[in-house]
């Protein structure tokens, strides 16, 4: 049988916020999906039944396994378009049912990088974002030095070593993202009926991502368990995963519990608890005067070390929504005013705006700061072998 060599894809290497994720120009991806994925999982080294992905780019956990592809805009408001996939671990399916809010922070960073949009040579830059996966736009505003995005700065991550250059994320009417709705139900509280668990009092909220907020004590914690902790419980992540799939069907994003199991990466589900003393991952203790809420969020069956970013813009989002069960643990955040949340890693602080009239709740906007940082650019390799038969047979027919 001929061996079959590898092909180089142009990419760079970038974390976004406290994520990580091969970024690629659309037009160096096929546009038939099946060799696109194919190409995508074994850049990342997936499926892994080892869970580590040494294969490939990936890290071994849902934040360091993410691709994002961007090109040209599809829509007269924006400058770019981008897309992400959530590359699983050990299944061979790259999700692209959601976004991910840290790794948007990079993009307007590289599409002026990569001379995809115009920018001043020194001031700031903005850039309008198009998400395919929830259809909104995010605005990008960052510092350029020298015609390309700031990487050196003053701005502090929890979960981050060091500073960096803030870039500000503005989401617009984020609700609805997935859904059309920021209510799916169209109530701030449902009874969420639960395999194992009975009834649960939860809130589902789509801003940014889906995601479905529960009461910590419902689950018999405290809401200020670490990843590992929560992750070594079987029996939690078995109810959390419940959780997850009753409101999938809730918020009509899957038909039945079984289809919703097929669906990774939404809605991600949150425990949440009002503002207490907490450890984080570094080993210093968070004070309860430093945070309003604490959240711990799972999401493609892994805990966060940190809070995802667009389920931090959900939180905050639920958070001014009258009665919900994020309203109603928050503390010491006044009407309008910033909402720090209180994470494995830290805290993050997120703004929202939510306008209620008679009845009706709209998402006017969600804000949060982050950094960003190229680590690699110049090519990825992925062997023939990996990709279709089809494909494969191409390569045979030329070596």
């Amino acid at each position: 049988m001929t061996s079959l060599p590898q092909i180089r894809i142009p990419a760079a290497f970038i974390r976004g916020g406290t994520s990580k994720a091969i970024v690629f120009h659309a037009s160096d991806l096929p546009a038939d999906t099946a060799v696109r994925d194919a190409i995508i999982l074994a850049a990342i080294g997936s499926p892994d039944p080892n869970g580590r992905q040494l294969d490939g780019m990936g890290g071994g956990m849902s934040s360091l396994s993410k691709i994002c592809i961007v090109g040209p805009p599809s829509r007269p408001d924006a400058d770019v378009d981008y897309t992400f996939g959530q590359v699983a671990i050990a299944a061979p399916k790259v999700d692209y049912a959601g976004n991910c809010g840290n790794m948007s922070s990079a993009i307007g960073p590289f599409a002026v990088d990569e001379g995809l949009v115009a920018a001043p040579a020194d001031g700031e830059a903005v850039v309008r974002i198009h998400n395919t996966n929830t259809a909104k736009i995010i605005v990008a505003r960052f510092p350029v030095e020298g015609g390309k995005a700031a990487v050196d700065g003053d701005w502090r991550l929890d979960g981050v070593a060091g500073a960096g250059a803030p870039v500000r994320l503005e989401f617009e009417a984020p609700g609805g993202a997935k859904t059309g709705r920021l209510l799916p139900t169209g109530n701030a509280v449902d009874r969420l009926p639960v395999a194992g668990l009975g009834t649960v009092e939860a809130s589902l909220v789509d801003a940014a991502n889906p995601c479905v907020f529960v009461p910590a004590e419902a689950l018999d914690c405290a809401g200020t368990e670490l990843p590992d902790a929560i992750g070594a419980d079987a029996l939690l992540m078995e109810r959390l995963e419940a959780i997850r799939c009753a409101a999938s069907v809730a918020m009509g994003l899957a038909p039945s519990l079984d289809d919703a199991a097929a669906i990774l990466s939404v809605p991600k589900v949150a425990m949440v608890a009002a503002p207490c003393q907490a450890p984080t991952l570094s080993g210093r203790t968070l004070a309860a005067a430093e945070h309003n809420i604490a959240v711990r969020m799972i999401s493609v069956g892994q805990p966060h070390r940190a809070v995802p970013l667009t389920g931090a813009l959900c939180l905050a989002v639920a958070a001014r929504l009258s009665g919900s069960v994020v309203a109603e643990r928050l503390a010491g955040a006044a009407p309008g005013a910033d909402i720090v949340i209180g994470h494995p890693s830290g805290t993050l602080t997120v703004a929202a705006e939510v306008r209620e009239a008679d009845g009706v709740a709209e998402a006017v906007s969600a804000t949060v700061i982050r950094t960003q940082r190229r680590l690699f650019e110049g090519a990825v390799l992925v062997p023939e072998a990996r990709l279709p038969t089809r494909v494969r047979a191409r390569a045979e027919a030329r070596a």
